[in-house]
């Protein structure tokens, strides 16, 4: 009888073996024949503006939102609509910001439950900016579907969309529960996202498990799992001098001018070789330890290439691992443009009354954005004081957002691992990035969700620059990496 119970038992598992690999297969296969319709529906997201940082496209965005809510309706979601407040602009204006738009499917109590996040809203893009295409006409070159928003982040929320669509389609469990929460303002710090993250903690996420994230990329042709990101301190600092334009022909001279003192305040922030040089800011970074050196030194990444492709003479470090780590886990300055300068075509000979900076500062373990924002303060402050200038100085911090950091012995990595092997037959790399995404270190502080960093773009898609793209490979076979890993999260033991 134990002989005959052993050798039922066998045979059930080979049975739910070969149903298991059979129900991939004919998951694999709807998306293969589905993969125009998938492009088609990225071409359609792709044609709409949705660029937060405009309000004057505002409308585009909601309409955005709007045909998110649709498609997510038309898959027979639980979709809800959130209202995250308004919008104080520079003129005092106010206006409402875009709803977020959230979805359940399933909700089975025996099961885990996923929330894939993600957002809509694009980068400004113009034609003359460089691209070779239209920004807004998703355009198939070689492979290639540029057109903004592409792979930064409407691709990946249509692949986990097109995902769970699958499952739908061929009328399969889902293997888990499935949330979305999608937003249109991620663009420009996730306006009233927190605040609604905080109000729902009790509500949207307290059946949550895991948060998903895929608004990131690979860091090479090699699939990532990624698990860490920088924050971002972003300051304006302003100089103000007369109460009006001058003309350099009739004044210059007379009065030192808002911009010479700017130009020499900026000159104070950073060295020539990418020294911060701002008294205290890097004494908070957390030590580099040996286990990370050696997970940098286990990532395919070539310098060659990437100088080559970021179009440059000279990278500042001469080794792969010391260049990846201030890429991902080092505080760096940026200078990102003067605000009142003439800027326009030709010659103009204006010496403008008020011009200002505005600079960030990439954040890392352990660093506060509150200390950053006295420290940055204190300094502009000290310099321009030895100066004893006329002009008036203001330096505000405008965005503070803090960088995030997941443990990469996670079963949720245990199972991100499985999912890529499965899907693309190699081990995946762990990487950072050295972007900020503010909303992962919410959810982490918020809802005190185990999180994790899913990426499908290319290492080459060119996210915020000219000629943003995701290759039809990875976003067809990202499809299937979202199928795959919904499964493996569906074998994490409960607590």
């Amino acid at each position: 009888m134990m002989e005959c119970v052993s050798v039922c038992v066998v045979v059930l598992m080979m049975s739910a073996a070969r149903g298991h690999s059979l129900r991939f297969n004919d998951l694999t296969d709807y998306v293969n024949k589905h993969q125009e319709e998938y492009v088609q529906a990225l071409r359609d997201w792709v044609s709409i503006e949705s660029d937060s940082s405009d309000v004057t496209k505002r409308a585009e965005l909601q309409r955005m939102m709007g045909v998110v809510e649709e498609k997510l309706r038309e898959m027979k979601g639980n979709v809800d609509v959130m209202d995250v407040g308004t919008q104080t602009l520079e003129d005092g204006s106010i206006i409402p910001l875009p709803k977020v738009v959230t979805a359940a499917f399933g909700e089975d109590e025996n099961k885990h439950t996923v929330c894939v996040y993600g957002h809509v809203d694009v980068q400004p893009a113009r034609r003359e900016d460089g691209w070779a295409t239209d920004p807004y006409n998703l355009t198939e070159i070689n492979g290639n579907l540029y057109g903004r928003g592409a792979s930064d982040n409407k691709a990946p929320v249509l692949a986990w969309i097109h995902a769970v669509e699958a499952y739908k389609a061929l009328d399969m469990e889902l293997p888990v529960n499935v949330k979305f929460l999608i937003e249109g303002m991620e663009e420009t710090g996730s306006n009233g996202l927190d605040v609604l993250v905080a109000a729902q903690r009790d509500a949207f996420f307290s059946d949550v498990d895991y948060i998903v994230i895929s608004d990131c990329g690979w860091q090479s042709a090699r699939p990532a799992l990624t698990y860490g990101t920088r924050g971002n301190a972003y300051f304006y600092a302003q100089v103000e001098g007369p109460k009006q334009d001058l003309h350099s022909g009739v004044d210059g001279g007379a009065v030192i001018e808002p911009m010479t003192d700017l130009i020499a305040i900026l000159d104070t922030l950073i060295s020539a070789s990418g020294e911060i040089l701002i008294p205290g800011v890097t004494d908070a970074v957390a030590n580099f330890t040996e286990e990370e050196r050696k997970i940098y030194e286990e990532v395919d990444f070539d310098m060659e290439t990437y100088r080559r492709t970021i179009g440059v003479e000279r990278l500042m470090y001469d080794n792969k691992v010391d260049l990846l780590a201030h890429l991902w886990r080092f505080p760096t300055v940026s200078i990102h443009g003067i605000e009142g300068a003439f800027s326009g075509h030709g010659t103009k000979t204006v010496i403008p009354a008020k011009v200002t900076a505005k600079f960030s500062i990439r954040q890392v373990p352990n660093m506060e954005p509150a200390v950053v924002e006295k420290q940055v303060t204190d300094h502009l402050h000290a310099v321009f004081e030895q100066r004893k200038s006329p002009n008036k100085l203001k330096v505000k911090m405008v965005i503070g957002a803090k960088p995030w950091l997941a443990d990469i012995k996670h079963a949720l990595y245990e199972a991100g691992k499985r999912a890529v092997k499965r899907v693309f037959g190699v081990e995946p790399e762990l990487i950072r990035e050295g972007g900020t995404i503010p909303i992962a270190r919410t959810f982490q502080d918020v809802t005190e969700k185990d999180i994790i960093m899913l990426p499908i773009g290319g290492f080459d898609d060119g996210l915020h620059s000219q000629n943003e793209k995701i290759s039809r490979y990875n976003y067809i076979e990202g499809t299937k990496l979202f199928i795959a890993y919904l499964h493996e999260v569906s074998h994490i033991k409960k607590d």
